[in-house]
């Protein structure tokens, strides 16, 4: 049985570090194994990419996926969240439940670029007409089933043609 004071490390798990720069006769002293003179002796070096000149790896690669220069932020409400404000009592189902009934009822904190309605379970209230941008075929088929409605409004197309495009 080993004692307290007789733990040790296994042989050969650890090792003295080397002490750079520090003479000649030590094999690492004067660059301190650094090489010669120039920008990697010195401290601080960011050439992370180059290559020498030679067109970078990262480059040759091609370029993919697409970013939207004007993406569109959501607000994606789950349906059986809208039911929890409708059975609380804090959502109002006799209008038409569009984003600023939303925001009134404390669903959502602002409109943003308009309301998506996901999920495809938990909607049971009956007659709920809303009025969103987008929603989920889930979504959709829920409301419905419930005897609800759905009126998506249409996406305003904000690019036009150039007078100058092929006619």
């Amino acid at each position: 049985m080993t004692r307290l004071n007789e733990l040790r490390d296994n042989p050969g798990s650890t090792k003295v570090r080397v002490r750079v720069g520090r003479g000649i006769g030590s094999g690492v002293g004067k660059t301190g194994g650094r090489g010669g003179k120039g920008q990697t002796a010195r401290a601080g070096v960011a050439i992370n990419g180059f290559e020498g000149g030679q067109m970078p790896l990262h480059m040759r690669m091609p370029k993919r996926g697409f970013n939207a220069w004007n993406p569109k932020d959501w607000n994606q409400v789950r349906i059986d969240r809208i039911q929890a404000y409708i059975d609380s009592g804090k959502l109002d189902v006799k209008g038409v439940v569009d984003a600023a009934a939303l925001v009134a009822a404390g669903v959502i904190r602002r409109p943003k670029d308009g309301v998506r309605l996901i999920g495809s379970a938990g909607f049971t209230s009956k007659k709920v007409t809303f009025k969103v941008d987008h929603v989920t075929k889930g979504a959709a088929a829920a409301i419905e089933a419930a005897g609800g409605k759905v009126d998506v409004i249409p996406v305003k197309e904000t690019w036009k043609k150039t007078p100058y495009a092929a006619k």
